[in-house]
């Protein structure tokens, strides 16, 4: 038994569509959900004997569940770029980690492929925010201008695709998703074709134009904070809405906060383009967060705790 364990945002659906396209395997299981449902190994830690490719999901928030399936010999790919932590020893485990800004799971998969379906990976890079990269891979590819911003496009709409509370929330789940991109070896010949894309277009639209009402929170500084209303346009837009204004306005870091139905916030952070670091130390310091240095968040801060949350990030990020 097989099972393939991705994030399902645009980075984790573009690398394992990579190394699906080189290794194909068809009776795999499939597991995953929003983008912020990180504990997704929980839901086969009974597996025995099996193997695993595990894509874009944090080590460290895992790291019991993927002990448990190690000591049940269970043979386990592991591709990530979020911090990692202690990584557990094991003749099962076969680790690709990078928790370098400037890459994403998608790069590391292209480069394990040597660039094979490197037009999925600019995809994934752009989804991520991660354009320069995503730009110089890119340029490697034999591809025009108005190309490239198509790949941009799909990579930020299968993004904005993955934000949410619950599979409710989105406008198509990750595994249809997955599904639909099965089907296009060629990401161009998937942006002409799909019509799946054009339903996420039209989404992203309607919800951003929601968000560019909400105006910035506090005092004008070199930082800036918004808070969203517990809504589901709010919701789907957060990332790509948090991802814009910081490539509005790169030497700044961004927090935007979202009311969650309970009281407690979501919250959203990107470190400054300018000098991508401490998003993931940031919100390690406090319930249920986690992420990459660049972009990282906090998926049920309490209430009491916000104020030394923007404290602390207008600390980090003076």
């Amino acid at each position: 038994m097989h099972y393939d364990v991705f994030n399902g945002d645009a980075d984790g659906l573009c690398a394992l569509h990579q190394l699906r396209l080189a290794r194909p395997m068809p009776e795999a299981r499939r597991i995953t959900g929003v983008k912020r449902d990180s504990l997704l190994l929980a839901r086969i830690e009974g597996l025995q004997d099996g193997s695993i490719t595990v894509l874009d999901i944090s080590l460290d928030r895992n790291r019991p569940f993927l002990q448990r399936l190690l000591e049940q010999r269970n043979e386990v790919l592991y591709i990530d770029h979020h911090f990692a932590g202690d990584i557990p020893a094991s003749r099962f485990l076969t680790v690709h980690i990078d928790p370098h800004p400037e890459t994403c799971t998608s790069l590391l998969v292209n480069n394990l492929l040597q660039g094979q379906f490197a037009a999925w990976a600019v995809c994934g890079a752009f989804g991520d925010n991660l354009h320069d990269p995503a730009r110089r891979l890119a340029s490697t590819c034999s591809l025009s201008e108005q190309q490239i911003l198509q790949l941009q496009e799909i990579g930020e709409l299968l993004n904005y695709n993955s934000y949410g509370e619950t599979i409710e929330d989105l406008h198509f789940s990750p595994l249809l998703l997955a599904a639909e991109l099965a089907q296009f070896i060629d990401p161009l010949h998937f942006f002409a074709a799909s019509d799946i894309l054009s339903s996420l277009r039209r989404g992203y639209q309607e919800d951003m134009d929601f968000a560019l009402t909400r105006k910035e929170h506090g005092p004008s500084g070199k930082n800036r904070v918004y808070f969203f209303p517990d809504t589901a346009w709010a919701r789907r837009v957060s990332g790509v809405f948090a991802n814009r204004k910081a490539r509005e306005k790169v030497d700044a870091a961004h927090a935007l906060i979202t009311e969650n139905i309970d009281g407690s916030w979501r919250v959203s952070v990107r470190a400054p383009l300018s000098d991508s670091r401490d998003a993931d130390t940031l919100c390690r310091r406090f319930p249920t967060g986690g992420g990459r240095a660049g972009a990282a968040g906090i998926n049920n801060l309490p209430a009491e705790m916000l104020e030394g949350f923007l404290a602390a990030f207008h600390s980090i990020y003076r």
